[in-house]
């Protein structure tokens, strides 16, 4: 069933004041339906400037204030995840990537909200054994997934179906890939990668490879999966399949700097892995270098957005768009010198 967003609707949208939450309330705002932000008070509000944005103060773990927000909501978008690899307390990323949307999906059924696009991830798919791309035919079980934010965006996304089934909840799922462009304000995981690039911080590799897509392309294709899509479908929602170093070797050439040329075998690298994290303890800084990352990088993890292409007639543009997008916005926001 197609769904239209009309002039004056209220949409709820958790994670607008993250990277991928900003660009999707951002296109929302376009539509020109009333947004409403769920935000946390220690968020940053700098993503939230550029359009006219309801800011209700809550918590995905804050009943209440769900229940605050929800009023008067037709429509809900659930783009907010703790996108980490690594905590000092792990249940701190389970308690807000599952628990929390439990807690939202439980809430938006009681206010009666029309219908949901639940913002999952390509981290809940099955790499293994994969000859090509990936595609939303090969779901990851939690036992398989590898670290703590694989396993909760896993558990949260098997959590959204059963409610799907057992409750009607009328939502639907989409599964971005990585990724990349302007607004990345706190940045994650990802902008890291760009960041320490761009300032030549990464001198070698690894054999991996992932797919990126801008951003803005990615929360457009969260627009066409709420007018187009299936409630109780996934969606993938993507761009190229690169390799780590062709990846690199663009933000250098993007930033005036050589590329990497260093292929790193994994195993040695272990050690390291171990030893950042350990100083990450210490410090409560998370390491650009992680065990479960070391881990996750012996694949390629290549998908296919050919479903949301079909189905919702989405489209990316080149990645290279994204990093020179995401490298303009990070020295204009003075990350960059």
């Amino acid at each position: 069933m197609n769904a239209a967003l009309q002039a004056g609707d209220c949409v709820l949208i958790t994670g607008a004041t993250g990277f991928l939450g900003s660009a999707v309330a951002k296109a929302l705002a376009a539509r020109g339906v009333k947004v409403r932000a769920l935000a946390r008070a220690s968020s940053p509000r700098d993503n939230l400037a550029q359009f006219r944005c309801e800011v209700v103060p809550g918590d995905l773990t804050d009943r209440a204030s769900l229940v605050r927000a929800m009023r008067g909501v037709r429509y809900l978008f659930h783009v907010a995840a703790d996108y980490r690899f690594w905590a000092r307390d792990p249940s701190v990323i389970l308690r807000a990537n599952v628990d929390g949307t439990r807690n939202l999906m439980q809430e938006a059924l009681a206010a009666g909200v029309e219908r949901i696009v639940h913002t999952s991830s390509v981290a809940t798919l099955s790499l293994a054994g994969a000859t090509g791309p990936v595609d939303e035919t090969a779901p990851l079980s939690p036992e398989q997934a590898i670290g703590v934010y694989k396993r909760s965006k896993t558990l949260a996304e098997r959590t959204v179906e059963d409610m799907i089934e057992r409750d009607k909840l009328p939502a639907l799922i989409v599964n971005p890939t990585t990724p990349i462009g302007p607004r990345d304000i706190k940045p994650t995981p990802t902008g890291r990668i760009l960041l320490d690039a761009a300032r030549g911080k990464i001198p070698a590799f690894v054999d991996t490879g992932l797919n990126f897509a801008h951003v803005d392309d990615i929360a457009e294709g969260h627009l066409l999966a709420f007018e187009r899509g299936r409630i109780g479908e996934r969606y993938i929602l993507g761009g190229e399949n690169v390799l780590l170093r062709n990846l690199l070797a663009t933000v250098a050439d993007a930033a005036g700097r050589r590329a990497p040329t260093i292929r790193l075998p994994r195993l040695p690298i272990f050690p390291l892995a171990y030893g950042a994290q350990a100083f990450a303890y210490v410090t409560g800084k998370e390491p650009l270098l992680t065990v479960d990352g070391l881990r996750m990088s012996r694949y390629h993890m290549f998908f296919t957005s050919a479903k949301a292409e079909r189905e919702l007639g989405y489209r990316s543009r080149a990645y290279q768009e994204g990093v020179i997008d995401a490298l303009a916005w990070f020295r204009k926001a003075g990350y960059l010198t």
